[in-house]
């Protein structure tokens, strides 16, 4: 199987596709610029308590304010609570030195079963983590159980436990492990092996571990300076983060659109598996990266409310506030095959392929329920729970899958730490608006022309890109001498005029020669004067 990873950087989001095969099964799109991301590490104040819920609200700086549970406190709750009244000082910010934690005796766990009014108080000031974006009305959810994630390993401070990825299955690797870690890390603090660690050196292990150590050092000096509330930490890049979890040695390419983020990713690969360094590769095309490699096709046909799969059989998925519904429908595979208790679990067999791909797709999590089609033999319901079950092993998210119910209903529960990705493929009317009047589509030119010599004599811009629907470009292109020849003669610009799969029929976007998205000010003024124009040129036509 090949894999591949595409990286689309935009102005505004960075989009990572991996393909298997040339078949999209992962997307990952991230603002850049987003804030309150899963890791980041804030400085904060307990706004109020609830003693009902056994948590706090926290002001982290968010529009709502953050949730932190009893149990979000994490068992090392007490040392956490002496080491910050320590750091804080007892008159204030900056009236101490900053404590080392491996000279801190460790304080016992705090009990499971406590209450918050035991641990906080309206007021205090707190070092705390993101575990889960804000999702819907909600606000961000916290820890205090700071962590700090590499490649190799996870570093825990307060704590004095290794624990091993179940991943590992050698024993003698196991301890061999347990034996470099406890060698090298420092006291109190806890390890966390991750499975790429395994065969790893006691060098590259170290350096990743005195860089986790310098992210603590770094973020705990912050806490005396920076107001309240303030983020402290956060990914060198996120790119790069949005890349270490999914990074795999099988990669073969590795494509990135932007030189930059090319140089960032290379040498984090460099970092982790030299051998692989040459895999990344600059795509330096005009055309789109995503239509280059098919992604924009496959997004447009995944990521609807119905998604067809083999022989006519289709998926319906519908979100609610609470979960996500899956209903199996053989389609025109019914009319295959004259035994009916095979077709429906031959259908339900590759309609649970195509919903272990959405659930990796559109990172949905929470609550999923998935209405099969119905089977009356005990061995065939069974088939289908250990498909799903195997097929779900090679998803990251943490999951539990309990056998179909006697109603033919399966139920998913996925880890949700960020919203669900839901991409509308509808297209709607970049003209009117949902109006329902636009100008004639004959006509369309004359309103990218008056756009282009704006651009050209007004803006004074010559070298850029014009992005239009695939269906816009072929018609201004047709001909010895089409449009889009007249124009650029005409204004004697540098310009091209490219097709983007991802714009609707009358919609269109410029890319200036930096690769920022051009803002054409006046609009509003602009599209009058061209509505005004196109209205007048139709009557003089149809005179």
């Amino acid at each position: 199987m090949k894999s591949e990873l595409i990286v689309d950087v935009q102005p505004r989001e960075v989009s990572i596709a991996l393909l298997e095969d040339g078949r999209l099964v992962s997307l990952q799109k991230e603002s850049r610029n987003l804030a309150y991301a899963v890791g980041d590490v804030y400085v904060a104040k307990v706004k109020k308590l609830m003693p009902g819920l056994n948590a706090a609200f926290v002001n982290v700086g968010y529009e709502k304010d953050a949730f932190l549970h009893y149990l979000d406190l994490g068992p090392h709750f007490s040392s956490y609570s002496a080491f910050m009244k320590q750091l804080l000082g007892d008159d204030g910010k900056g009236s101490k030195s900053v404590p080392d934690i491996s000279r801190m005796k460790l304080l016992p766990d705090i009990d499971k079963h406590g209450t918050i009014t035991d641990q906080l108080n309206a007021g205090d000031e707190l070092m705390v983590q993101i575990v889960k974006e804000p999702i819907s009305s909600k606000g961000p959810r916290l820890t205090t159980e700071i962590s700090f994630t590499g490649r190799y390993m996870v570093l825990i401070p307060f704590g004095d436990k290794i624990s091993i990825s179940q991943k590992i299955k050698t024993t003698g690797e196991k301890l061999r492990l347990r034996h470099l870690i406890e060698s090298i890390k420092p006291k109190n603090f806890g390890v966390i092996i991750r499975t790429s660690a395994e065969g790893k050196s006691v060098a590259e292990l170290n350096h990743e571990l005195q860089t986790l150590l310098k992210c603590w050092d770094d973020a705990v000096a912050k806490v005396r300076t920076a107001p309240v509330p303030s983020l402290i930490f956060e990914e060198e890049s996120r790119i790069v983060g949005m890349l270490r979890d999914i990074f795999s040695p099988t990669f073969e390419d590795i494509h990135v659109n932007d030189p930059e983020i090319m140089a960032q990713i290379k040498k984090y690969v460099s970092l982790i598996a030299p051998e692989k360094s040459d895999i990344v590769k600059l795509y330096n095309k005009q055309e789109p990266i995503f239509d280059h490699f098919s992604i924009t096709r496959q997004i447009k046909s995944s990521f609807g409310k119905t998604v067809s799969f083999k022989s006519g059989a289709y998926i319906i998925i519908e979100h609610t506030e609470a979960l996500h519904v899956i209903d199996v429908n053989s389609g025109n595979r019914a009319k295959a095959g004259t035994d009916q208790e095979s077709n429906a679990l031959d259908v339900n067999i590759r309609a649970a392929d195509e919903i272990a791909r959405q659930l990796r797709l559109r990172d949905m999590g929470g609550i999923i329920v998935v209405d099969f089609i119905d089977m009356n033999k005990v061995e065939h319901r069974q088939a289908l729970y250990d498909h799903m079950r195997q097929i779900m092993a090679n998803d990251r998210a943490r999951h539990n899958i309990l056998p179909l119910s006697k109603f033919g209903l399966m139920q998913i529960t996925r880890q949700r730490v960020r919203p669900a990705l839901d991409i509308v493929t509808t297209e709607a009317c970049p003209s009117c608006y949902g109006k329902g009047e636009v100008q004639p589509s004959l006509l369309f030119t004359d309103t990218l022309k008056d756009k282009l010599q704006y651009l050209v004599n007004e803006l004074k811009v010559k070298d850029f890109v014009l992005y239009v629907h695939p269906y816009v470009d072929a018609y201004l292109k047709k001909g010895l001498l089409s449009l889009y020849r007249k124009w650029r003669m005409e204004l004697g610009g540098k310009f091209k005029i490219l097709p983007d799969e991802s714009l609707a029929y009358l919609q269109y976007r410029v890319i200036g020669k930096d690769r920022n998205e051009i803002d054409l000010k006046e609009e509003k003024d602009l599209d009058k004067t061209s509505t005004t124009k196109t209205k007048q040129k139709a009557k003089n036509r149809a005179s």
